[in-house]
């Protein structure tokens, strides 16, 4: 799909993205969000980018366990859900900086070398461009950094997916568009992308080749969604 129509696609549903999130996955999603700033290693001083970052709330996350010494930058290129991001900011008084900006993954408007840790939860896979992706988070990474993508992926065990898959391409799209009122059937190309997707040691594969090392993957939740961790080398 088109990077246009997946901004307007992601747009049309914001007020409902967190809502419908949480429905969805069981609640699942914020214990998988709490994982993924686990297995980045986050220190309170960290300077952590978050890209794709969509309503914000891996980006919150991140900020729960910052001190003041750190700070988080969301950016997205769907404006709309940036501003809830910014309501919940507000809305929570947070101490630590946190702030969200409108930027494409494939053309961030930082310096090399800049953060600590460069995250996406549920949206490299609308990335036009995997790779050139993956390249920008690991060039805007610090060396010694980590490059750490929340995804969903394809189960492994052959009995829970079969169940999966119904409940996914059947449940989840006919439940998503009736609550979003989406014309456009945004539920409908979630499952859509996801089986397009490349598979954890895919995944693993092309990370390694965007010059990230001792890249690690944790599947959770039946193998679900996997958190994959890579770091950028310190060269010398």
């Amino acid at each position: 799909m088109q990077a246009h129509r997946i901004r307007n696609l992601f747009a049309a549903i914001a007020r409902y993205y967190d809502f419908l999130n949480s429905l969805l996955s069981l609640r699942r999603d914020r214990s998988w969000r709490r994982e993924t700033v686990k297995a980045s290693n986050v220190e309170p001083k960290s300077k952590v980018l978050d890209v794709c970052t969509g309503t914000g709330e891996l980006a919150l996350a991140y900020a729960d366990k910052i001190s003041a010494q750190g700070f988080v930058i969301g950016s997205d290129f769907c404006f709309e859900m940036l501003v809830i991001g910014d309501q919940k900011v507000e809305r929570r008084g947070r101490n630590v900086g946190t702030s969200f900006l409108t930027a494409d993954t494939l053309t961030l408007p930082f310096l090399d070398d800049t953060f600590d840790v460069v995250s996406v939860g549920f949206g490299i896979r609308n990335v036009s461009d995997l790779e050139m992706g993956i390249r920008e988070m690991a060039r805007v990474a610090a060396p010694g950094g980590r490059v750490v993508i929340l995804e969903f992926t394809q189960p492994v065990n052959p009995l829970f997916r079969g169940f999966y898959y119904f409940y996914f391409t059947k449940i989840l799209p006919f439940i998503g568009n009736r609550i979003s009122g989406s014309d456009d059937d945004a539920y409908g190309y979630l499952p859509r992308s996801v089986m397009k997707f490349p598979n954890c040691d895919a995944l693993k594969g092309v990370m390694e080749q965007c010059g990230l090392t001792d890249v690690q993957f944790y599947r959770k939740t039946f193998g679900i969604v996997a958190i994959h961790v890579g770091k950028k080398p310190i060269t010398v």
